[in-house]
């Protein structure tokens, strides 16, 4: 196993030059020795003259703002393998939330695509009456220089001596496998994620290519991935252990996922809760090639495992945080199981862990990112939740922002709300606390999200059963659906207060 992403990939290119690495989202198909010929060309592009002034030192900023596609793979793994440190842009950011990062991570190369560049251009004021906020990614940084890498042909906005990726491809010839040389450089940054923070110091977790290898190793230990197998997820935590394995990684097409995932033949899949719920309302059975399903960014409720279990495949729920990507991994099944707080599972192999007096859980790990931006490196991090120990599986209780004082009683929502979520009648359910101005003491509110058969009286009165005395809400409030966040849909916890505020 290699202790670097870039060097693991390029060998598994290596040994598996015309097994086909990526098919698009229109079905196109690359192989892994056309991928490696690419990856060499935008690193050879990007890392200029040995000394030259223009090229990449390791942990140089990259920003790069490319939709998910083989060109997206490409560009990635062609960067970092460049010395660069890729930046993500949100075409959403606000301009001094980009601002912001930009001084912070102050990027040499701008990767991204030729319509991004018109849109945030000339038409910019056409993009935003159509209600799209594009950065300007021309001078990210004024008063410093850098260089442009675009896909897509020429459109006006595109900067003057921008490299054209189609250019840099077919100056780069047509070898069947790598031609490296590729040597070992776990320590060099490979990507920024930022995570919080204020506009004024933005707050990112810097990976490496040596956390992110480990990373991935972990995920693939945790189900079997190898040659033959397809992977259906536009998530670079699983594409990329793909593409470790040898396996194909699928990127979505936008259609019917159902559809897609039986015509590309998947076998694993990666699905957030409230999406699966809602595929498997209109497609209780999954295609019989899927043998793996796996679940993560947010708790899943009860009503929707016991759905993906029936659906089919193995269903895995995946516990990780953008410092320490994965933790732990418990089996949908394994879960229901549990009959109190949430079942996260045992920590991966290599995974430390360290549980806090308070209960707060701390993790460690080769895995782990090597520190925010700007600050000493990370031994541990603090996950900012809240759990136990049983028999060495880590059981979750809840958040430690979200934990709920009322009566000088300490009330935990997540030791109580998969349990509630499975009483009959009960799609979702989420616990709040709403503070008195006067003394700072806070209602507890039940907000429910009713399924067919739902009987009010009926959740309440079984509510003792499932809840301890202390914890019990002083109201009941049914809802058509919970207020999200996000890309991947979480529960936004603060909107859900403010709308239970009102209707109180």
């Amino acid at each position: 196993m290699s202790d670097d992403i870039i060097t693991g990939i390029m060998a598994t290119a290596g040994r598996e030059p015309g097994r086909v690495a990526v098919v698009d989202g229109r079905g196109r198909k690359v192989t892994y020795g056309e991928l490696a010929r690419r990856v060499d060309a935008v690193r050879d592009a990007m890392a200029g003259r040995p000394g030259a002034a223009d090229g990449l030192r390791p942990g140089d900023g990259v920003l790069f703002a490319v939709r998910p596609g083989v060109d997206a793979v490409a560009l990635a793994l062609g960067a970092v393998a460049a010395g660069g440190m890729l930046v993500l842009a949100d075409p959403g950011l606000a301009p001094e939330v980009l601002a912001a990062r930009m001084a912070a991570t102050r990027p040499r190369w701008v990767v991204t695509e030729s319509l991004l560049h018109l849109l945030s251009g000339p038409l910019r004021g056409l993009a935003r009456r159509r209600g799209l906020l594009l950065p300007d990614l021309r001078d990210p940084l004024p008063g410093q220089a850098v260089r442009h890498l675009h896909t897509g042909p020429w459109l006006p906005g595109v900067p003057r001596g921008a490299v054209r990726l189609s250019r840099i491809l077919r100056s780069s010839g047509s070898g069947p496998a790598p031609r490296g040389p590729y040597t070992t450089h776990g320590d060099q940054p490979a990507a920024v994620i930022f995570t919080s923070g204020t506009t004024a110091r933005p707050r990112g977790v810097v990976h490496t290519r040596g956390s992110l290898a480990a990373g991935l190793a972990l995920f693939r230990g945790a189900f079997p991935l190898g040659p033959g197998d397809v992977v259906h997820t536009d998530q670079l935590m699983l594409g990329l252990p793909a593409l470790l394995a040898g396996a194909t990684w699928s990127l979505p097409g936008g259609g019917d996922l159902t559809a897609e995932l039986a015509a590309r033949g998947a076998t694993h899949t990666f699905a957030v809760p409230v999406h699966l719920d809602r595929l498997l309302r209109r497609t209780p059975r999954l295609p019989e090639t899927l043998r793996h399903l796996l679940l993560g960014s947010a708790p899943a409720p009860p009503a929707v495992l016991r759905r993906a279990v029936e659906a089919g495949p193995e269903v895995l729920s995946v516990y990780a945080m953008t410092e320490a990507l994965p933790i732990a991994v418990a089996s949908a099944r394994e879960k229901l199981a549990q009959a109190e707080g949430d079942l996260l599972g045992a920590p991966l192999p290599g995974v430390g862990i360290r549980v806090a007096e308070d209960g707060e859980l701390f993790v460690s790990g080769p895995h782990l990112a090597r520190g925010y931006l700007g600050e000493d490196p990370l031994r541990e991090v603090a996950t900012g939740d809240l759990v136990r120990l049983e028999e060495g599986r880590i059981v979750l209780l809840g958040r430690k922002k979200d934990m709920i004082l009322r009566s000088g009683v300490n009330i935990y929502p997540g030791l109580y709300e998969p349990a509630v979520a499975a009483l009959p009648g009960v799609a979702e359910a989420a616990i709040v606390g709403l503070a008195d101005p006067e003394t700072g003491d806070e209602e507890v509110v039940l907000a429910v999200v009713p399924a067919d058969g739902y009987d009010g009286d009926a959740v309440w009165k079984a509510l003792p059963a499932v809840m301890d005395a202390g914890a019990l809400p002083d109201r009941v409030e049914p809802l058509g659906s919970f207020p999200r966040s996000g890309r991947a849909d979480k529960l936004d916890r603060a909107a859900l207060r403010s709308l239970l505020t009102r209707r109180a």
